[in-house]
């Protein structure tokens, strides 16, 4: 099977489809807003990379969403439940990390989603 990898770079990937299956990482536009902001913005480029990939929010299998401040909880989880469509919720871990690649940035989510493209 191949392995489709759109908005490549040296480093990463924007979006990896193999399998039916796709995998995308973003982070947020805005260094420094506040986590609502930040998860907003990231939220809505997962749109963009979902269609992209062939999916959507509604066929989101899995989600890891990478916290610096688990006081920022409520606001991020305010963001995502007004995005998530009603009964698509995917499995989904929240973690505390020590930071992110850039010392603004408060939020990080690697979703995993079924695809329509084709390997």
């Amino acid at each position: 099977m191949n392995i489709q990898r759109l908005g490549t770079t040296a480093r990463y990937s924007d979006i990896v489809i193999h399998n039916g299956t796709a995998w995308i990482v973003e982070v947020p536009v805005t260094e420094n807003a506040d986590a609502a902001t930040q998860t907003a913005e990231i939220l809505a480029s997962l749109d963009t990379l979902l269609s992209r990939a062939g999916s959507s929010r509604e066929r989101l299998l899995s989600a890891t969403i990478y916290l610096t401040d688990m006081a920022d909880y409520d606001a991020m989880n305010a963001a995502w439940d007004a995005w998530l469509p009603a009964a698509t919720a995917p499995s989904r871990a929240c973690v505390q990390v020590a930071g992110l690649a850039r010392p603004g940035w408060r939020v990080e989510i690697a979703v995993v989603a079924a695809s329509a493209r084709a390997d």
